[in-house]
């Protein structure tokens, strides 16, 4: 049981204004493991104008400096890895495996390329008989998600700070408990006062007065579509740079020449990671209709070949969903693709057998899905995977693009170029060819209503300065 009685702001930990506490549930035994306090309006002004006064220093604080600052950083995460590790299986319910190399070890990579990539970064340059100078935008706001908690707060605070910003984080409320050992990190670090601050809170409290707090300059947030725009709504009013990133329904395109096998058992794992709650999964299988009903039978046994159980269990590839609400509105999609004729060919909306308590789902898969079937075209985030036919490339270029959404997407062919020339054709953010792994130098973002702006890499860095010309 941890139990978190304080908010981190202007260089300490301090009791916030207001008694109200937030009990973290674990979805594995759906009991609490743990507080946190909930952070108030005042208690996110204050630390906004404690951003706020820090940026003035740390903005100017050397480049050298501010790598000193990130790489004890990186030493102080490594430091934690086993506790992190566990915290994340407690509050989200990764698989103990998962959240080891993924939930943690993801992180800490990211620490480690912005390490290698910020005394490379040109913070000024020549253009014509001008100097560009890019210059730290001031105070950022970042409001992180639940499903994969500490990724998220290090790919939005650590290239802030890098580029020398201050920073206001507020955590997920179903999972704010790693976003503590994150700012304890940080203080082992030694970041100055002022820099960093951590107010965990409900989202139309602490989260919709940070986005609308005048001296806020920048919101970096990721969550669903409906809470992005809502983020976008309000943050128009004082006209702050938002980079968002946002739902998906990415789709996986597997040519006639691919490696059926590895192209399916690949897609399922994508669509299956961390319960399905992966904004990039792979969740509609396009497949042409000469290889369908083989790639039908190759996911629902990749499917049945799921261990779902204890996350603490390495043997546990998928474990619950992170609450009772998300199950519900997971079985209610497939509820609802039972009804619109779908076919179910692993799966379903029962519990696993055996697993009573938890929020569990089985892995589930859905043939002959029709793109205009909502299963098909809402993002479920749970372990649900719709497998769809098509004719040649220029359908299934139409029913890729036929979203929403543009986050993520995948393509298989024995042929690079063919496979490249389709990649291009496709509307989204980033596309994996054969199964090649996302590179945390590349821009990650999407397009359509999957966000806007960008994570990761250079071009993560570059949402966080602004650039000014001195003519001379």
């Amino acid at each position: 049981m941890k139990d978190y009685q304080a908010i981190y702001v202007d260089g300490r930990w301090r009791t916030p204004r207001e008694k109200a506490v937030l009990e973290v549930e674990n979805p594995a035994t759906q009991e609490v493991m743990g507080t946190v306090p909930l952070a108030s309006a005042g208690d996110v002004a204050e630390a906004v104008r404690a951003a706020r006064r820090g940026f003035d220093t740390w903005s100017r604080t050397p480049v050298a400096e501010r790598l000193g600052y990130l790489s004890r950083l990186r030493d102080a995460l490594a430091a934690r890895h086993e506790e992190l590790a566990h915290t994340i299986v407690a509050e989200v319910g990764a698989p103990v495996s998962f959240a080891r190399t993924v939930q943690v070890g993801a992180p800490l990579a990211l620490v480690a390329c912005y390490l290698e990539l910020l005394p490379e970064f040109g913070f000024t340059e020549r253009l014509g008989g001008s100097q560009v100078i890019k210059e730290p935008l001031g105070v950022v706001g970042a409001i992180t998600p639940w499903n994969y908690p500490l990724f998220q707060a290090v790919a939005k605070a650590v290239p802030a700070l890098a580029a020398g910003c201050t920073v206001v984080l507020e955590p997920a409320e179903a999972a704010p408990l790693s976003a503590y050992l994150l700012a304890e990190a940080l203080v082992d670090a030694g970041l100055p006062r002022g820099v960093f601050h951590l107010v965990p809170g409900s989202g139309r409290g602490a989260g919709e007065a940070l986005v609308t707090h005048p001296d806020v300059d920048v919101i970096s947030f990721t969550g669903s579509t409906r809470t992005g725009r809502r983020v976008a709504e309000l943050a128009s009013g004082t006209v702050k740079r938002v980079v968002s990133e946002l739902g998906g329904k990415s789709p996986s395109i597997v040519l006639p020449d691919a490696d059926l096998p590895q192209a399916v058992t690949t897609t399922v794992a994508s669509a299956f990671a961390n319960s399905g709650q992966t904004c990039t999964a792979w969740t509609r299988l396009l497949v042409h209709i000469s290889e369908y009903d083989n790639a039908v039978d190759l996911a629902a046994k990749a499917a049945e070949n799921c261990v779902v159980g204890d996350p603490m269990s390495e043997q546990t590839t998928m474990g619950p969903l992170i609450s009772h609400e998300q199950r519900q509105r997971v079985r209610s999609y497939i509820a609802e693709g039972l009804s619109d004729g779908a076919r179910l060919v692993a799966g379903g909306p029962e519990a696993p057998p055996g697993l009573d308590t938890g929020y569990y789902v089985q892995p589930t898969v859905f043939a002959d899905v029709r793109p205009d079937m909502s299963i098909a075209r809402q993002e479920i985030f749970g372990p649900v995977l719709c497998i769809l036919p098509y004719t040649d490339e220029e359908e299934a270029a139409r029913i890729a693009n036929d979203s929403i959404y543009g986050l993520s997407a995948a393509v298989w062919s024995a042929d690079p170029e063919r496979a490249a020339a389709l990649a291009r054709r496709v509307q989204a953010g980033q596309i994996q060819i054969n199964g090649t792994q996302l590179d945390l130098l590349a821009p990650f973002g999407g397009c359509k209503q999957s966000g806007n702006g960008r994570e990761l890499g250079r071009y993560g860095l570059e949402e966080f300065p602004q650039a000014k010309a001195i003519h001379a």
